[in-house]
């Protein structure tokens, strides 16, 4: 596969992306003091088709992030079965992380890639009440990747959606670095209960092992957590991951539709994941009991607009 490779040719700034394999921007180096740091983990390979889709760069989960329990589902009194079911017989992360992208416009800093359900992947078709189109730009400025995202839906009928970025940032980022020596940042208030990676539809309040609000280093405790309660500052919301040896930071800011976080901890010790998330994982089905999840529906002939920054930056006491 080709990257599709993007620069700002004022920082030096560049980022990559797999438009063949779920427009996945699988390496950000940004610039800081004139250096330019990898923000992003992927295996050395990936571009060569190494490494799973959802395990590398930033996967894009649409439209429904993580998991529906055993891929089944109920819509405007129809039931759904999903056929493409994880090792423990549940759906995950939607329908355009592994298939091809369309490129509809680029330039020397910028990317758009499109994906129709009905024309880039049409054998899902049937598992979604309705057609969509989702369109992301990708664009480095500075020493900040911006991603903006289009979606609309073309069909007759509403469009229940969920949607959500599965982001690995390297941590730690410099090579004398240690776990111990990093930290994640978030404000999310309380927790969803969880059994086997899937909500029971409680929230409690973040215990000490999961409350990020005041930073937590990475080498205490694994990490595979669903956090909501999330408040926004100035109409957006900020998360951090640092490796305060190196003295750097990175920052991932959403609009406030982001109103859940999945943070997790990687099994190979070189990264964690801050997935912002328009809902909670298996939102379609707690909803149908009841839960508030963030489960969204766009009307027909409609769109709607949001954005995620990710920038590269100093850690300033």
């Amino acid at each position: 596969m080709e990257p599709i490779v993007i620069r700002d040719p004022n920082s030096g700034a560049e980022a990559k992306i797999l438009a063949e394999f779920g427009f996945n921007c699988y390496s950000f180096q940004a610039p800081v003091d004139g250096e330019l740091i990898e923000v992003l983990d992927a295996e050395p390979d990936f571009s060569a088709g190494g490494g799973r889709a959802s395990g590398n760069g930033i996967p894009i989960l649409f439209p429904f992030p993580n998991r529906i329990r055993e891929g089944r589902y109920r819509w405007n009194d129809q039931d759904f079965q999903l056929t493409e079911l994880d090792g423990d017989g549940n759906a995950i992360h939607g329908f355009v992380l592994d298939r091809p992208w369309r490129v509809t416009s680029s330039g020397t800093n910028f990317v758009v890639g499109e994906f129709q359900l009905s024309v880039d992947a049409p054998d899902r078709l049937p598992h979604w009440p309705t057609d969509f189109i989702l369109e992301l730009r990708y664009e480095v400025a500075g020493s900040t990747l911006g991603c903006q995202i289009t979606i609309t839906n073309p069909s007759q009928d509403p469009l229940p959606w969920g949607f959500g970025t599965h982001a690995y940032f390297r941590m730690p980022l410099a090579g004398d670095s240690g776990a111990t020596d990093c930290l994640v940042q978030a404000p999310a208030a309380e927790s969803w209960e969880l059994i086997n990676c899937l909500p029971t539809g409680k929230k409690v309040p973040v215990d000490e092992h999961v409350d990020l609000r005041e930073g937590r280093r990475l080498g205490d405790r694994p990490l595979d957590d669903v956090l909501t309660g999330v408040e926004p500052q100035n109409g957006h919301i900020e998360t951090l991951a640092m490796d305060e040896k190196a003295g750097l930071q990175i920052s991932q800011k959403t609009d406030s539709i982001f109103r859940e976080l999945v943070v997790y901890t990687p099994p190979t010790g070189r990264s964690v994941c801050l997935e912002p998330y328009t809902c909670v994982t298996d939102a379609v089905n707690l909803e149908e009991a009841g839960h508030d999840t963030g489960w969204l529906v766009l009307p027909p002939g409609e769109k709607i607009q949001t954005w995620i920054n990710i920038e590269l930056g100093r850690v300033y006491a």
